[in-house]
């Protein structure tokens, strides 16, 4: 662990461009298993194009924009936090969402490369906000400047899985369905504590 920290440290545009990247397409893979039947196969070809948006444009783009946020607004104290955070999803999300629907469509060869952007863009985007505020958040805070990228990685593998799976579907019906299901999950988790409270004190 040690020698890879240090390897990070003399080579941080290497190190966290391949992790940014492979986790950007490794999102596909798993976007496919959990969308296709257990016999379907993978659509490699796909998984490869996504890779070359995640290769080419967003591990370099986001590498260089959070070296750039921290020279403007360095440290972590929480005003800086919230202005790097909010340069962030003012700033820097519209061009990396704008980035992955005209990439992936001008690879796919469709003739209008905007569709998809123009009609998923806004409930992308708002989605977007309550994902990334959280990621970002603890980045600023507590992920040390030279693995920053590689810890964008791993979220972006979270996010690209998402964005992904409704690229080719309905996005009001899969971010309302997405809204929905939060509340259940709370609800869950509160409904033990409800329980306890009904019963009566012994």
């Amino acid at each position: 662990m040690r020698a890879l920290v240090q390897f990070t440290k003399r080579h941080p545009w290497l190190t966290n461009v391949t992790i940014y990247g492979s986790l950007f397409a490794s999102a596909d893979i798993v976007q496919q298993k959990l969308s296709k039947g257990p016999h379907e196969p993978i659509d490699f070809k796909q998984t490869a194009k996504v890779g070359i948006v995640g290769f080419c444009f967003h591990a370099n783009f986001n590498f260089f924009w959070l070296r750039f946020i921290e020279r403007v607004f360095p440290g972590s104290t929480p005003q800086n936090v919230i202005k790097k955070v909010a340069c962030d999803q003012l700033m820097a999300a519209p061009i990396t969402i704008s980035a992955f629907y005209t990439g992936l469509s001008l690879l796919d060869g469709e003739k209008d490369i905007f569709h998809n952007l123009k009609e998923k863009f806004w409930p992308t985007y708002k989605t977007g906000v309550m994902c990334w505020t959280v990621f970002q958040t603890i980045n600023f805070s507590l992920i040390p400047p030279f693995v920053r990228t590689a810890y964008i990685g791993v979220c972006a593998f979270l996010w690209t899985t998402f964005l992904c799976y409704v690229r080719n579907r309905d996005i009001d019906q899969v971010t309302t369905r997405l809204l929905q299901t939060l509340p259940s999950i709370g609800g869950r988790v509160a409904s033990p504590q409800k329980e306890d409270e009904k019963r009566p004190a012994k």
